[in-house]
């Protein structure tokens, strides 16, 4: 029994036919052993040998159920996991929720590990760097100047969300954290003492995760959530941007010379955390001053602790080496008149410029600031004054022989000034139309200028919006009370004013209007903001931009003719001339994908996407897209730098931002290297985009109106066979509901939003990210393919008469061979598939009471399933999932065998909470922790599934 969590956790025991290549994977291998090992020792001391042997006999029963598809092992397994206590269930569930996390760790550092000896072998850049897109922009002739204006016009910019299924808490950040780290120690030579404390750090790390809560219980806040994602900040964001702007450099250098650098900040933070209503009740002024007071805390903080290193570091002596006057003055004003720091000018600088942080900090809010200063010193006006003082340092160490001292540190905390600013990351608010129409409604109607504005026309309201923007009056009146809704709202956008002056106007520069389906949802922002100070017509001044947000698949379709109609008020054409003829666009993939399904979702963004790009040139305003994706396949997600490529030519144009969410996040930005590397990839991916021919309408051999049309008829086919079964099936929501976590997702207050904009249970209403979340945990993830096999099947069938099937067979294996955009869209769908089981699936369709119900539907979805993976080999040619990317699939492989027992387990569990329910007892708060626990397991063991 001694090895048994060994072979749990073994890929070469899991996978019997373990695809070629061993010795790459070998050092995974060993240590995802060693964590194994490690985990079962800490279960064995912890929880006893009884608990240690269950766990290997429920896993073994998962994996024979699995492969040998035996029912005899589906009885075993459900009689097995009904015997188990409350007590045993939680321990089970955390047993193999932790092999996912600590599989995960090993997962990244043996892509860190692969990634530097690539690096080490001298080999060319790989796919992804910006070394491999300036390779092939070079070799395409593109010139220095041309890069540098890339460079200095560009805006990439990563915006974290709060997610409703996945928030980890800092403490098992920080064990993860500092388990990476000792898994990363093994990778040099150690001495047998070294090893021998090595193991013991990390079996001690192993056993505070079991010793620490792996989630929240108590409901969340936003406060909760904006902390979760400035942990990131601190593990990532602050230290790698500033180093990854050296790399680029570096590599601009030695493909370009100097003449292409830039000192423009072309990448930033963006946030929804605090400052997203649509949909919480819970966000509102005082959240989006917690957010940026969080904000400014924790980008002071790491000011106030770098300044405070580089005055230790720094003990330059005027005995040895002279200073510029500048430099000398900050010194001169410092409150340090220590003797024996006389000569030393960069330390008294630095002890003043800690002085003016510290009193910075406290000025915006900060309350406990680990290091009091020497005496006092004003606050900076802004972050600006901040960079000035930074720069006083760096050109005198450059005129008087010190040029070296300035890097890394003082270097990349010149360059954090530029990024972070003391705002750290811009916040956008958020509402949804809907609201915006009620608030002005009420201010209309109270100030007697319009009783009915809900029930205008469009036309009419226009005119009315118009003229009202055209008052030097105000709608709102100090002596009316307004509702509580409407009050909220003009409190919100005062707040914002003031935010800004405070913090910096990068603070706060975004208004997105969900559901935007006319230009009145976007001039009655333009109308808000006036009442609130934030835009002065006379001056032609607009504090946060009005991006519309282009949602469901009617929405995407009637896009480009409302930014047409907007763009042509001459009102809204001298604001984005202040703008500097730039307009954002926000478009959303989960929505539309909810809508309408992955094929027509795709493709309807795509032509988007394309109209935009025309309507934006014919008024000579610059298009800057924001993409809404989420960590599913279904919900836009997929990896960014190949959905970056697959973007139709014109839309990308060195302006990008797009959504990171959930668990992406943890998955992309929890481990520093890691992070660089994905950043590296957005910042890769938009230069090669915006200057190479890469676009995703770029097919080759001038086919590119042939695929767009075949494309067409597959969306419309795929559109009325996924909406035929979820909006038009009798009963597919009583099936969604039972046969799914949805219900259990909505109650267990797994985020500060709910799961539904309103309190019913039809699926128009859901969230898109519980919905394709609950898709994920029972891993049928259907949002990610449904409707795909319907499509191919009914059109090549129909090509009998008209060419054959073959010659459409052909069609459709040249639009993959030579369509960026299709292949894309096939790979994340291939990624989708190889993630799907539906012998699991069938466990929780048995969770649906109704027989014939669930029959009727879960058959239904099983031929779509197979129908799918026919028609994708037929057009790929390849019979196994994955087949290009074998690094992915044998991942994927390889988590199975710790991935089914947790979706066994969330099946009864999930059995049990209905039971009970249904009963006098109501609630176990046990078997709620095992759904939560159990939830957190297997989003941790897909990695991208809310």
């Amino acid at each position: 029994m001694a090895n048994t969590l060994n072979a749990m956790l073994n890929p070469a025991a899991a996978v019997p036919d373990s695809p070629p290549n061993q010795d790459k994977d070998a050092p995974l291998k060993e240590d995802i052993r060693l964590l194994g090992r490690l985990l079962g020792d800490v279960l064995r001391d912890q929880e006893g040998e009884q608990v240690f042997n269950v766990v290997e006999t429920i896993r073994q029963t998962a994996v024979r159920f699995r492969r040998e598809d035996d029912a005899d092992a589906d009885i075993e397994l459900r009689t097995l996991l009904k015997k188990l206590t409350r007590e045993q269930t939680i321990s089970v569930v955390r047993a193999f929720s932790y092999f996912s996390h600590l599989a995960n760790i090993a997962e990244d550092q043996h892509h860190i590990r692969r990634r530097r000896a690539h690096l080490l072998a001298g080999s060319k850049p790989q796919a992804g760097s910006v070394g491999f897109a300036l390779d092939k922009l070079k070799t395409a002739g593109v010139e220095a100047a041309t890069v540098r204006g890339f460079f200095e016009q560009a805006l990439i910019v990563p915006v974290l969300t709060a997610h409703p299924t996945e928030v980890q808490r800092k403490s098992i950040l920080d064990a993860e954290h500092d388990i990476a780290r000792l898994l990363a120690e093994r990778d040099r030579p150690l001495t047998p003492k070294e090893e021998k404390a090595n193991l013991a750090l990390l079996q001690a790390r192993i056993a505070t995760l079991w010793q620490t809560r792996m989630l929240r219980y108590s409901k969340l806040t936003v406060g909760d959530e904006i902390d979760n994602a400035l942990s990131y900040y601190r593990i990532t964001f602050l230290r790698e941007l500033p180093g990854l702007y050296d790399d680029i450099a570096e590599e601009l250098a030695a493909h370009y010379g100097d003449g292409a650098n830039s000192d423009a900040s072309y990448i930033q933070m963006g946030s929804w955390i605090g400052g997203d209503r649509d949909g919480n009740p819970n966000v509102n002024a005082s959240t989006m001053q917690e957010a940026l007071t969080k904000h400014a805390t924790t980008i002071l903080d790491f000011y106030l602790d770098e300044v405070h290193t580089l005055g230790a570091e720094l003990s330059i002596s005027t005995l040895m080496v002279s200073v510029s006057p500048a430099l000398q003055a900050l010194a001169d004003a410092s409150p340090d008149q220590s003797p024996h720091r006389s000569d030393e000018p960069y330390r008294r600088a630095l002890i003043n410029i800690y002085a003016k942080l510290a009193s910075t900090a406290r000025a915006l809010g900060a309350t406990n600031i680990m290091r009091r200063e020497v005496g006092h010193a004003e606050p900076y006006g802004d972050a600006s004054e901040f960079a000035a003082d930074l720069k006083v340092l760096v050109d005198s160490l450059a005129a008087n022989h010190g040029a070296s001292l300035a890097h890394p540190r003082l270097a990349h905390l010149q360059r954090a000034a530029a990024i972070f600013g003391f705002h750290l990351a811009s916040l956008d608010m958020r509402q949804t139309s809907d609201v915006h129409q009620r608030v002005l409604a009420e201010l209309f109607a109270a100030a007697g200028a319009e009783s009915g504005y809900a029930g205008l026309s469009e036309p009419d309201k226009v005119a009315l919006l118009l003229k009202e923007l055209a008052q030097p009056r105000m709608l709102v009146s100090p002596w009316t009370t307004y509702s509580d809704e409407t009050e909220s709202e003009l409190a919100i956008l005062r707040a914002a004013k003031q935010i800004r002056q405070r913090y910096g106007v990068r603070a706060i520069r975004n208004y997105i209007i969900s559901h935007t389906e006319t230009v009145s949802d976007l001039l009655e922002v333009l109308l808000l903001q006036k009442e609130t100070g934030m835009l002065r017509m006379a001056a032609g001044e607009l504090d946060a931009m009005v991006i519309p947000l282009f949602e469901t698949i009617p929405d995407l379709q009637r896009a480009a003719a409302i930014m047409r109609d907007w763009m042509a008020l001459p009102q809204v054409a001298a604001l984005i001339a202040r703008q500097g003829q730039l307009q954002e666009v926000m478009l959303g993939y989960s929505d539309s994908n909810k809508d309408g399904g992955f094929l027509t979702s795709n493709w309807e963004l795509y032509k988007a996407e394309i109209d935009l790009v025309k309507v934006f040139a014919d008024a000579k305003v610059k298009l800057r897209l924001f993409h809404g994706r989420g960590g599913t396949v279904g919900r836009g997600g997929g990896p960014s730098y190949e959905a970056i490529l697959a973007q139709p030519p014109g839309t990308v144009n060195g302006q990008i931002r797009l959504t990171e969410q959930g668990e992406i996040i943890a998955s992309k930005f929890s481990n520093a290297e890691i992070g660089r590397r994905n950043l590296e990839l957005l910042v890769a991916a938009t230069l090669e985009a915006s200057l190479g021919q890469t676009g995703g309408g770029a097919a080759r051999n001038g086919n590119l109106a042939a695929f767009e049309a075949v494309m067409a008829e597959l969306s419309e086919r795929a559109y009325h066979a996924y909406r035929d079964l979820v909006y038009e099936t009798p009963g597919f929501t009583d099936y969604f509901f039972a046969a799914t976590p949805i219900a259990e997702i909505a109650e267990l207050n797994l985020g500060s939003r709910p799961a539904s904009r309103k309190s019913t249970r039809r699926i128009e209403d859901l969230r898109a990210i519980p919905w394709g979340f609950s898709w994920g945990q029972c891993r049928l993830l259907l949002p990610g393919w449904y409707g795909f096999g319907s499509a191919i099947g009914a059109w090549i069938a129909d090509g009998e008469g008209k060419g054959g099937r073959e010659e459409r067979t052909a069609t459709l294996q040249a639009m993959y061979q030579q369509w960026p955009f299709f292949a894309t869209l096939l790979s994340n769908m291939d990624m989708v598939l190889a993630k799907t089981d539906l012998p699991i699936a069938s466990r929780y369709a048995e969770l649906v009471p109704d027989v014939e119900l669930r029959e009727r539907i879960f058959s239904r979805i099983s031929a779509e399933h197979a129908a799918t993976i026919a028609c994708l080999e037929s057009i790929t040619g390849a019979d196994q999932r994955l087949a290009g990317n074998p690094l992915l699939a044998r991942s994927i492989q390889n988590r199975f065998a710790y991935l089914d027992p947790l979706n066994h387990l969330q099946v009864e569990l999930i059995e049990r909470h209905r039971a009970l329910a249904a009963g006098p007892l109501q609630m176990d708060n046990r078997v709620h922790r095992g759904i939560h626990l159990s939830i957190n397991g297997v989003a941790a063991g897909l990695r991208n599934t809310g």
